[in-house]
């Protein structure tokens, strides 16, 4: 039967009274176990009153300290871990070892004897480390209660573990135990700020703060870019004010300053398109030649590069000694898709093809990663259909930007085999002149691709394909020099010895007139050695040949994107929207100002609230919550995810080329371009060039009235 109110709150009164005795009885454990320390406090305080007033200051000093320390002791704060207890016991002062996400039992347990417990003495494995539970908690609400030990299938904080654990582990007595995977989280964080103190004497405790933070939060993200400037990254504006008041008030407790959002963007580029803006077909229009000749003035390209019709970039090497041609191709959806998403598969790859080209025999390749690795390049296969990817995943050179990003660097040109999938066992060794200088040319690739024209955003869906490479007999000699650097070295010595010894003859023989022989001596080796070194050394004026190739292979794919249709990329939010009918049209209205587009609206069955799904550009959602609310008198409560990556339809550099689109848009063309406003905004955050005017079409003014 149910309990009346009388019996539960009597019961409520028997268990306070059982807590206050076990307290008390804790309490006179204590006070029991340290009798020397209560002796202590009077027998000083009854020294200090029999030596007089002299000594009561320090005493009073010494009583402040301890109350300072008590408080501080109160206001300290502590990382408790919220776990669960999955098999076994565990109890208070146990050793534990504390395995990380990243740990693989497989490659550590052959490093451990066969005893390999916590209690033993450890070697120092990657991801593992052994601690002691120092206490063990029943989470109560907002209270703790003390316990000793906590059987399977119960939920419990620890405490003792925040220099062991960053964001998850899995606690364990035996090395062998598989951790969890990490906790995955469907908000992924997209936005981020610069963070900096007020006071630049308060940075250690601001640094401090945000490691403690990055703990603390499991969905945050804190970086130190290669500017020096520490950043975090949330999940969106709420997140992002929560996280900053926390770093104010509890981790770091100094004022700091905060730079704006930095939305991320990407580049790409997209097919021509078959009409132009006013809907009409391309290229049965009649063009305007001065709006059309500004369009191919905004696109000049120096001279020295050839560029096909089709969209070829030729170019050369500074000293002439290589010639680079590459061709720039949208990838398809589904192919950019799967190499995000494989983006970590791809590092893998990419780390053991390095140990097996630097012929590392330690480093064993699990079968399940070669099975993930097999599967991964089927599905490539299979989504690289058609005339075009013919041989393209044979011909895959690498990935990029950071070597595992969602571009493609492709080789197609004679006497050169590389293969990204050597791990697989297609391991090809061959020397050829090639082979000194592909570090070189995926170097640029890494760096175009990290950095596009637009405004210095990484790419996204973009494949380069390498038509041909070209090298002069020099370039030849220097990969050649390359090969056999150990024979040029010892060949360098023997002519340093005989430079010598023709120097100390001539010294020697011609003694007549020593500051003329001198002066002619002195000389005579540099010129001597110049002349045999020089013709190896043609490129020295330009730089090293390898820089060179780097530079002109960072041109070429820039000047390749740009023969085509460029387009940014926006970050998109999936918007819930869960709203009333009389409030519709103003969600509307909200989403269409901020370039918002509705997915789906239907309405939830036995009530009259609509749930709507919409996108949203991160960029636009800045106040998009609060505008929401105001608008709809809180009627409206919007809930925002991070989703995909979206093209912008519009061109960035559209200027109007036809008649049609020079009478719809007028002759300054002047309508918002949300492609270009983007654009300007991060080139602007940057400090890069904006071509901005800031009086255009002005006119003079003219005064009708006469003046008296």
């Amino acid at each position: 039967r149910p309990l009346t109110q009388e019996e539960i709150a009597h019961r409520r009164e028997l268990v306070k009274q059982r807590h206050a005795e076990k307290l008390a009885a804790n309490q006179g454990k204590e006070m029991a176990g340290k009798p020397q320390s209560e002796n202590s406090s009077p027998m000083t305080g009854n020294t200090g009153d029999m030596r007089g007033e002299e000594q009561q200051p320090t005493g009073q000093a010494e009583t402040m300290t301890s109350k300072a320390m008590k408080q501080e002791a109160d206001n300290k704060e502590s990382f408790i871990a919220f776990a669960r207890v999955f098999s076994g016991v565990v109890q208070r002062g146990q050793k534990i070892l504390v395995l990380g996400p990243k740990y693989d039992p497989a490659e550590s347990l052959h490093k451990l004897s066969s005893e390999c417990s916590p209690t033993n003495d450890l070697p120092l494995i990657p991801h593992m480390s052994c601690c002691t539970l120092e206490n063990l908690y029943l989470l109560m609400g907002r209270e703790l209660e003390d316990l000793e030990e906590v059987p399977a299938g119960n939920v419990l904080g620890i405490g003792g573990l925040q220099d062991f654990v960053l964001k998850s582990a899995t606690l364990s007595t035996s090395a062998a135990c598989p951790p969890f995977t990490p906790l995955s989280f469907e908000a992924t964080p997209i936005v981020r700020v610069a963070v900096e103190p007020k006071h630049p004497s308060d940075m250690p405790q601001l640094v401090r703060g945000m490691k403690l933070l990055n703990q603390a939060d499991p969905c945050v993200q804190v970086l130190i870019q290669e500017t020096g400037e520490h950043v975090l990254v949330t999940a969106g504006e709420v997140h992002l004010q929560r996280c900053l008041d926390d770093l104010k008030q509890r981790f770091a407790k100094v004022e700091i300053s905060v730079s704006a959002p930095i939305i991320p963007f990407r580049e790409t580029i997209t097919r021509p398109p078959k009409v132009d803006m006013v809907n009409e077909e391309i290229g049965k229009q009649q063009k305007v030649a001065v709006i059309h000749q500004t369009r191919e003035d905004q696109n000049k390209i120096p001279e020295g590069i050839q560029v096909d019709p089709d969209g070829l970039i030729t170019i050369s090497t500074p000293n002439k000694q290589a010639t680079l041609s590459v061709r720039a191709v949208p990838l398809p959806e589904k192919v950019t898709r799967l190499l995000e998403e494989n983006s970590d598969l791809i590092r893998t790859m990419e780390q053991l093809n390095t140990s097996l080209n630097e012929d590392k025999k330690d480093h064993e390749i699990n079968q399940r990663t070669l099975d993930r690795i097999k599967e991964f390049k089927q599905k490539l296969e299979q989504n690289l259909q058609g005339r075009k990817w013919r041989n393209a995943i044979d011909q895959i050179w690498s990935f990029g930007p950071r070597k595992c990003g969602p571009n493609i660097l492709l080789y197609n040109f004679e006497g050169y085999k590389r293969s990204v999938w050597q791990c697989l066992g297609n391991t090809v060794k061959e020397v050829s002149k090639y082979r000194d200088f592909d570090n070189s040319i995926v170097s640029g690739f890494q760096l175009a691709t990290l950095s596009g024209p637009m405004c210095e955003e990484p790419l996204m869906g973009v494949c380069f394909t390498v038509e041909k490479w070209d090298m002069c007999k020099t370039g030849e000699m220097l990969s050649a020099a390359g090969q056999n650097s150990g024979e040029c070295n010892t060949t360098e010595r023997e002519q340093d010895e005989d430079a010598a010894l023709t120097s100390s003859r001539t010294g020697e023989v011609c003694s007549s007139n020593e500051q003329q022989d001198s002066s002619q001596s002195a000389p005579k080796p540099p010129e001597k050695f110049s002349k045999q070194k020089g013709e190896t050394s043609l490129a020295d004026c330009y730089g090293p040949f390898s820089g060179q190739l780097i530079a002109t292979m960072k041109e070429a794919c820039r000047y390749a994107l740009q023969a085509k249709p460029q387009r940014l990329m926006a970050a998109m939010y999936t918007c819930e929207i869960m709203a009333t009918a009389e409030v519709l049209g103003r969600v509307y209205a909200v989403l269409s100002k901020r370039e918002g587009r509705v997915l789906q609206e239907e309405m939830k069955e036995g009530t009259d609230v609509f749930i709507i799904k919409a996108v949203l550009p991160v960029a636009e959602s800045f106040g998009f919550a609060d505008e929401i609310r105001k608008r709809t008198s809180g009627l409206a409560s919007p809930q925002l995810v991070f989703s995909h990556w979206e093209i912008i339809s519009s061109d960035p550099f559209w200027v109007p080329t036809t008649e049609e689109e020079y009478l719809h848009f007028g002759e300054k063309a002047d309508s918002e371009n949300q492609a270009r406003k983007y654009m300007n905004a991060v080139r602007k955050r940057k400090g890069l060039y904006v071509e901005e005017k800031i009086v255009e079409h002005a006119e003079k003014q003219r005064t009708l009235s006469r003046n008296k």
